[in-house]
């Protein structure tokens, strides 16, 4: 009996090696992904400390003198424009539409999810089906259509084409969170006499709030990043943060350094928002993925 219990430890014993050494080598992979994925990030950032003059060598300095004109640049310390007021339309058109998608998308995801209407997988594949048309091939009617309404740079139409471009997404992932809900809870709050609107923001909006919080995060980065409306609709007035950073690219060269230091004060906001949300977000995704 002992010499079959020693035989059998034996023979686990390369068994639990290899599953340790499968381990960390996928670990190690691991690593090397994350550090992949951040290295042009801190390229970025490294960057937007030099000299344009240092930013532009071929190859690059990872040496070169450290300097904060980059910034000043950017925060118009020469005499150039600056950023303020494209960062508060961005900060305008991604909140309030955001607000608006999570009003919108939570009563329709509560009525395909927990009191399901009639049919409501064909109304979830109607939702999907608007995200196929490229935005390309809607730019020029919603173009004439701005033109002839007197819209074209104005912020408001922004939120309107933001909200209605994440409405769909903002419904498939909260249909998923409301799926999770208990119904027994909402059916007591309705014997207790709540209506509809007490119900979801009392009872459905506190128990899904991870995925809610997930769903506005994703729809702010989406708004936040968006360029192809906002350069084609906007001009001076509704110009969003994304359209400020093109103009670095200008006929006289690029900018290197000081594209880098507005790139990283530009990506700041959706890092914030990330980190402040980080734990609601891997709640609600793992929730959605397991669901």
């Amino acid at each position: 009996m002992t010499t079959t219990v020693v035989a059998r430890a034996r023979t686990s014993d390369p068994i639990a090696r290899r599953a340790r050494r499968r381990s960390a080598a996928l670990g190690a992979l691991a690593w090397a992904a994350g550090i992949g994925f951040c290295l042009p990030a801190g390229w970025m950032l490294l960057t937007s400390f030099h000299s344009e003059e240092d930013a532009a060598t071929s190859p690059p300095s990872l040496g070169a003198a450290l300097t904060l004109d980059g910034y000043r640049e950017f925060f118009g310390a020469g005499g150039a424009a600056g950023p303020w007021p494209p960062l508060i339309n961005s900060a305008t058109a991604s909140v309030v539409s955001t607000l608006l998608v999570l009003v919108l998308a939570l009563p329709a995801a509560y009525a395909l999810s927990i009191r399901r209407v009639p049919k409501w997988t064909n109304v979830m594949f109607f939702f999907l089906s608007t995200k196929m048309l490229p935005v390309v091939a809607g730019l020029l009617p919603l173009y004439l259509f701005a033109k002839n309404a007197g819209l074209l740079d104005n912020i408001w139409l922004l939120i309107l084409l933001y909200t209605s471009m994440n409405l769909p997404i903002a419904v498939w992932m909260m249909q998923s969170f409301l799926a999770d809900v208990p119904v027994s809870i909402i059916e007591a709050a309705q014997v207790d006499g709540a209506r509809l609107p007490t119900v979801l923001a009392r009872v459905v909006a506190p128990v899904a709030g991870p995925g809610i919080a997930a769903t506005a995060l994703i729809c702010f980065i989406f708004s936040w990043n968006e360029l192809l409306f906002a350069r084609v609709l906007t001009g001076v007035v509704a110009q969003t943060a994304p359209v400020f950073l093109t103009g670095f690219v200008t006929s006289q060269g690029l900018f290197l350094a000081q594209l880098c230091a507005a790139s990283v004060v530009v990506s700041l906001p959706v890092l914030a928002a990330g980190y402040a949300a980080q734990d609601k977000l891997v709640q609600g995704l793992s929730l959605g993925a397991v669901k």
